[in-house]
């Protein structure tokens, strides 16, 4: 991979228009260094609390955080590079997105302390970035008259619903109603990767197999291809009405089976272990792993829920957020498709993170050097670093705003 360094020296008005060229350029960013901070901060400066919350549950806020938060900022970054470039309509650049920027940013500065009298302003500003998430979906595809991306706009208003409950918990204390909101944004976000997922992974698989891309060597099932969401709604709406546990967990185990059946379509012969396809695999195999252990707890066996979370989540998400900051980060600035070393790196890292998270939960009585969860909160750090590291001088530089070849 070509790195292109930033210009110098590099004027101010240069760089402005470099970081809001589109989305991605300025969000990508932004979600990886909040998303390698935050969990480095939580667990070695705070100690698992949070110096400001008095009545609030930290590991509510760290919920919050994480996925409203990291992985909300790399929402918007993706969406609004995205969609235009799937309805040929022009992408917000400039101005509009520092404003989102900011709205994002307001509710990370309450979130990073955990300053509870400003935690209706930190609710507002999220709903502002949100809900223009979905009426810009709506709108694409309103003028598209298209009913394509009707399933992003759904889980956006999930999200949307599950970011103002979690909220509405803190402010009034109800640590189960906190508990309910932060399973519901976890499933609208895995739906959200399953969309994104089926979207992506298919022109991906095709890019590798044919550089040239004069074929298309690759097409999936297509009666797959948005099983994985589909039940992901179905779950979204059980866990809405209240069904009981048995129930709900006989739906994750059946979105799980749906993400594990997703893993085949990186069945392509060797090029499936190339990091590019393999992360995009891999990223549902753990999003699948841990709807089927979420479900298995919820149905009666003695599993820990919250280290099925941790799977689907941290590993599921967040090697699929990791993927596609990367796929996207080269093919928008006009780079090949080929992850250098430390993106390759990077990927494993995160997986070494994961596993090192989720170990104790499963294995009673482990001990890691390095205090509770030290190392895995420094190895998710280490991988996000390295990825900014890497692309950071290709999304900032004025030089490759001409050269996208996505």
């Amino acid at each position: 991979m070509t790195t292109i360094l930033l210009d110098p020296p590099a004027t101010r008005n240069r760089l402005i228009a470099a970081m809001t060229g589109e989305g991605l350029r300025l969000f990508f960013p932004l979600a990886a260094l909040h998303a390698a901070l935050w969990p480095l901060l939580w667990v070695f400066l705070w100690s698992f609390g949070l110096p400001l919350a008095s009545v609030t549950t930290p590991g509510q806020w760290h919920a919050q955080e994480m996925v409203i938060g990291s992985f909300g900022a790399a929402l918007i970054g993706f969406l609004t590079s995205a969609l235009p470039e799937w309805t040929e309509t022009p992408r917000l650049h400039g101005r509009p997105l520092f404003v989102l920027a900011g709205l994002w940013g307001l509710a990370r500065i309450a979130g990073l302390v955990g300053f509870e009298p400003t935690i209706v302003v930190a609710a507002l500003t999220d709903q502002a970035w949100l809900l223009f998430l979905l009426a810009y979906v709506l709108l694409l595809s309103w003028r598209r008259r298209t009913t394509g991306f009707l399933g992003f706009a759904a889980l956006l208003g999930a999200l949307a619903l599950s970011a103002g409950g979690m909220r509405l918990a803190m402010l009034q204390g109800d640590f189960d109603a906190g508990e309910t909101a932060i399973r519901f944004g976890a499933f609208a976000f895995l739906g959200l990767l399953g969309l994104a997922l089926a979207r992506i992974t298919v022109p991906v698989t095709n890019l590798i197999l044919d550089p040239s891309e004069t074929t298309s060597p690759y097409r999936p099932h297509p009666g797959r291809v948005n099983l994985a969401p589909g039940l992901v709604g179905l779950l979204l709406i059980a866990e809405l009405a209240g069904l009981s546990e048995p129930v709900r967990g006989y739906l994750m185990i059946a979105a799980g089976a749906a993400f594990l059946d997703r893993v085949a379509e990186g069945f392509v012969g060797r090029e499936a272990f190339r990091a590019e396809l393999a992360a995009l695999w891999l990223s549902s195999a753990l999003a699948g792993a841990g709807l089927l252990l979420a479900g298995l707890s919820h149905i009666g066996l003695p599993l820990p829920f919250v280290g099925a979370l941790h799977l689907m989540l941290m590993g599921g998400l967040g090697l699929g957020v990791l993927a596609v900051l990367s796929i996207a980060g080269l093919l928008h600035t006009g780079q090949p498709l080929v992850f250098a070393a430390s993106t390759r790196i990077a990927i494993l890292l995160m997986l070494g993170a994961v596993l090192l998270r989720v170990a104790p939960e499963f294995i009673p009585g482990l001990s890691l050097p390095g205090g509770q969860h030290g190392l895995a909160a420094t190895g998710w750090a280490l991988s996000l670093a390295l990825w900014l590291k890497t692309y950071l001088p290709l999304l900032w530089s004025s030089a490759t705003r001409a050269s996208e070849s996505c």
